[in-house]
């Protein structure tokens, strides 16, 4: 306790008990604070910071029912990317090693996309890989890797890109997970450069265009249809009649019956072959990669040019309609020729494991349109390191704006692969030296080709969202250019 000061001592001893109780006062009310938080003044989301530096830990689901299943019901999951985007913006702990990302200290300032994520109900999308949360859980929990749903094995994995999107924007506001900082999810949609759609359209298609029992139509058209209900009606849609919308649909058959609906939106696909030009195009739209099915070879493990003996490879199915009939032609042509291995296969009896075995000993791999311009056979060649000779004339090529094809692939007409020995004299007249430059260049950009998660920095995942990036910046630029004299007009 403070005595009664003297008198000569009246300023400093007084000063010095005033300071004491007020910083004993201040302890008090702190700890009082931290107590009792539901009453203070002091935010939920700042005091969970603080105490537990858990940022969902004190935000529940609104327990209210949606009246139509297939559509979304209002949950507190807009709170809770807010308070993780501040748990970014304040965190002082930052991850750059490796080359992977910023992590944590990547938040909505410093993404090249600020994306803005519909929460559909999860029969949209992880309900399909038979996930089931809690009645009030919208999305599976990706901070643990080896805990997330699988996507579907076989053929159904060549189409996934919506799975590996979808599961790098959840974890774009998941603390432990570092990646690039190229998309960061937002809460709100006036924030964001691209609305993304989380429709997983290709796994639908595969697995539910079937009409089942009694029922007049399939699941599949059912989403689709409740999907254009609901985008229609959404402001974010009418604000920009869905130019700024996101939809993967990456199987060529996938959104069948929505596509012309919804045709004003940013598609990823794997190409234009089933589409009417005002649909999709290059202009506004992205292709992306597929999944490989083979395994990728390591750059130190592969086979130089004297090291494979087979010179042409193609083994897939060659009775192929509409554009794809050249493989039968081509089938004829090459089959006896000793050098090269030109076979009927499939992904059963071990066909996706024998197929990466041949690439690799083959110095050069057809990639041959089929039923559309393109196939997966070209991205499962990148990753064996096989210099893929593309015999299609209508295709389109991922990242092709800032990646050159020509110094890793050889193109040939279809008119010309046709012709009875120009394709063989073709490949067998390239020289060592020429071969080893594509397959060393090979080595280095099939890494944008692979789809993981964590998604790591120019993974097929990054360069997806950075080719967004440039389609977003391209529309941009259209809609300045149409308001130089619409706005001076209006006013």
């Amino acid at each position: 306790m403070c005595s009664i000061p003297d008198k000569s001592m009246l300023p400093s001893r007084f000063l010095f008990c005033l300071i004491a109780i007020s910083v004993f006062l201040l302890i008090v009310s702190s700890l009082t604070l931290f107590q009792f938080a539901d009453h203070s003044f002091m935010p939920k989301s700042v005091f969970s910071l603080v105490l537990v530096n858990d940022t969902s830990v004190y935000l529940t689901s609104s327990s209210g029912e949606s009246k139509d299943a297939f559509l979304p019901a209002e949950t507190s999951h807009e709170q809770i990317l807010k308070t993780q985007e501040l748990a970014y913006e304040t965190s002082s702990f930052s991850n750059d090693s490796g080359g992977l990302g910023i992590g944590k200290s990547c938040g909505p300032e410093q993404a090249l996309l600020r994306v803005y994520m519909y929460d559909l109900p999860p029969v949209f999308h992880f309900g399909l890989l038979g996930w089931k949360g809690s009645k009030d859980e919208t999305w599976p929990s990706v901070s643990n890797p080896s805990q997330i749903p699988s996507y579907p094995g076989g053929l159904n994995l060549q189409h996934s890109i919506e799975y590996w999107l979808t599961l790098d924007l959840l974890s774009s506001n998941t603390p432990n997970i570092n990646g690039p900082c190229n998309a960061v999810r937002v809460s709100n949609s006036s924030e964001a450069d691209v609305i993304f759609v989380p429709f997983f359209s290709s796994l639908s298609y595969n697995r539910h265009s079937k009409v089942l029992g009694k029922k007049k139509i399939s699941l599949n058209r059912v989403l689709q249809d409740k999907l254009v209900e609901f985008l229609k009606g959404r402001d974010e849609w009418k604000q920009r009649g869905g130019k700024d919308h996101l939809i993967i649909a990456h199987h060529p058959n996938s959104m069948l019956d929505a596509r012309e609906k919804l045709g004003s939106a940013m598609f990823v696909l794997a190409d234009f072959g089933r589409y009417g030009a005002e649909i999709a195009n290059i202009e506004k739209d992205v292709v992306a990669p597929y999944k490989h099915m083979v395994q990728t070879i390591g750059a130190d493990s592969s086979p130089s040019f004297s090291q494979r003996d087979t010179l042409v490879y193609f083994q897939g199915a060659i009775f192929r309609k509409d554009g794809g009939e050249i493989r039968l032609e081509l089938y004829y042509l090459l089959k006896d020729e000793k050098d090269v291995h030109f076979t009927f296969g499939s992904i059963q009896a071990h066909g996706v494991r024998d197929a990466g075995k041949g690439m690799s000993l083959s110095k050069f791999c057809l990639n041959i349109a089929g039923d559309t311009p393109s196939s997966n056979r070209l991205f499962d060649a990148i990753a064996r390191h096989c210099v893929p000779v593309i015999i299609s004339d209508d295709i389109e090529l991922p990242f092709e704006d800032v990646l050159d094809y020509s110094e890793f692939c050889v193109f040939v007409h279809s008119s010309d692969a046709v012709k009875k020995g120009y394709l063989l004299n073709y490949l067998r007249g390239m020289k060592e030296d020429q071969w080893t430059k594509m397959w060393e260049r090979l080595k280095v950009v099939s890494k944008h080709f692979e789809y993981q998660y964590p998604s790591q920095t120019n993974d097929a995942v990054d360069m997806i969202w950075q080719a967004v990036s440039r389609k977003v910046s391209h529309i941009q630029l259209k809609d300045h250019r149409n308001n130089r004299f619409h706005r001076s007009q209006r006013s």
